[in-house]
């Protein structure tokens, strides 16, 4: 089991549902693609750990972008995938992320809320702010508070309030604190396989015991060697 195991960092399991910290650079889920996938691995960590025979159940019940890190939540009954899918449709789940971006004039409020309309390009394969009267807008609703600043960079902690596509990205993009490594949205900075985006944490009600659980993610250690003094400035 030791290989698939030190693989993955699980943050919560039991037997209705599993949670990893999932790096980035790996997409959430496949689809028909040959890429090795968090859901793969996973699958084939239960399976060895319990030595099952057979196909091993795993429900996708959310998705983080590929370059994203942090929590990552999966059911292992279709029970619970068809009650955590439900909260998380409803907004019931509470998710928190940080993420750090190079600008020097953004974000002059210690907190606040982001509210922008927000269109999916399809040809472009990207997410556009767009006047509220766009045919096909939706709204995205992001609040923010500023965790720290160091030498031109800013450590925002966001809970979004909505869930559009590439929705905390975008946001930050059209305020001119692209995310950093986001070239897609405008960032010129590199950052390996990712970008500063990272699923914090995420709080959710057990599918069978109802009662709230709350998971917290570490940031990958890119985020302590490149962004050391920032992170030191806001104590974590």
């Amino acid at each position: 089991m030791s290989d698939f195991a030190e693989l993955i960092d699980v943050l919560y399991e039991d037997n209705h549902v599993i949670a990893v910290n999932k790096p980035a650079g790996w997409p959430s889920a496949h689809f028909d693609g040959e890429d090795e996938t968090v859901d793969r691995l996973v699958k084939s960590y239960l399976k060895e750990k319990y030595a099952k025979p057979g196909k091993v159940y795993l429900g996708i019940v959310h998705r983080l972008d590929k370059p994203t890190s942090g929590v990552l939540l999966f059911a292992r009954t279709s029970k619970a995938a068809a009650r955590l899918c439900e909260q998380f449709r409803e907004g019931a789940v509470d998710k928190v992320y940080w993420a750090i971006a190079q600008s020097a004039n953004a974000f002059d409020k210690p907190w606040g809320t982001l509210e922008d309309w927000l269109f999916h390009d399809d040809a472009e394969r990207r997410v556009l702010v767009v006047p509220p009267d766009t045919p096909g807008a939706k709204l995205a609703r992001t609040h923010y508070q500023v965790k720290a600043r160091h030498d031109g960079w800013i450590w925002l902690e966001l809970t979004p309030q909505t869930g559009r596509k590439h929705q905390l990205r975008v946001q930050l993009a059209s305020r001119g604190a692209s995310i950093t490594g986001d070239k897609k949205y405008g960032s010129r900075a590199t950052f390996g396989e990712s970008i500063a985006l990272h699923a914090r944490r995420a709080t959710f009600l057990h599918p069978t015991k109802t009662e709230p659980i709350v998971l917290t993610a570490d940031v990958p250690k890119l985020w302590r060697g490149r962004f050391a003094h920032l992170l030191n400035a806001g104590s974590v």
